[in-house]
């Protein structure tokens, strides 16, 4: 018995079960805090990769909003922090993937203006996104406090390949793919207003219910 109580003293000595009963309720809250992380990028990674069909779908498009910024996370978390104020919309019928990454191109190219403008200060802007209803359509309103579109160039921001940009950080193809997609592909609206020094509003407008028939009858 001695020599078992013996071994036994040295066994929590080396354990250290002091420390370890000390520090591992810490350490298994930082590990379920970290699973449940990892849990809500996968979902929105699948909500973002939403695997398009031929024919549009009813999307909310709230929560893909939701899942595009966590996405997007890694792009603007050092440079801006980001408000949201969600309107209660119906389903619109959309295609889902496609309008997540107007989003996403939209909320890069806020987070790089805002970056730099802030660039050495140790300060953060602000993106703030609002969805709203506005008739038969659905508005996104993307907000950035950068350093606002300079006038000569506003008329050519959609253009393929034009980019305000240092060379290696924009292909010039973000905006041109996101008009693209908004009014050609979805019967929608993509405009701007900017003010120098102040920063952009980017508002995209959906038709709720879809695309208009094409001349031959089928959905697009």
């Amino acid at each position: 018995p001695a020599q078992a109580a013996e071994a036994a003293a040295q066994a929590e000595t080396d354990a250290d079960l002091d420390y370890l009963l000390e520090n591992m309720p810490a350490a298994l809250d930082r590990a379920l805090d970290g699973l449940s992380r990892v849990a809500v990028i996968v979902r929105s990674m699948k909500d973002f990769a939403h695997p398009d069909q031929t024919a549009m779908a009813d999307v909310d498009l709230n929560r893909g909003i939701e899942s595009t910024l966590v996405i997007a996370n890694n792009e603007y978390k050092y440079v801006a922090d980001v408000e949201t104020s969600f309107g209660a919309l119906p389903t619109v019928r959309c295609h889902a993937g496609e309008i997540n990454q107007v989003v996403l191109n939209i909320v890069v190219n806020a987070a790089h203006a805002i970056g730099d403008q802030v660039r050495g200060t140790g300060e953060k802007g602000r993106i703030a996104i609002a969805t709203f209803l506005d008739g038969d359509d659905a508005v996104v309103t993307i907000t950035d406090t950068g350093g606002g579109i300079p006038e000569s160039v506003q008329d050519r921001i959609f253009d393929p390949f034009f980019t305000t940009k240092e060379v290696g950080k924009g292909t010039g193809q973000g905006l041109a793919m996101a008009r693209s997609i908004v009014v050609e592909k979805h019967d929608g609206r993509l405009d701007f207003e900017t003010e120098a020094g102040v920063g952009t509003t980017f508002t995209i407008r959906l038709p709720i219910a879809g695309k208009s028939l094409a001349l031959d009858g089928v959905a697009a």
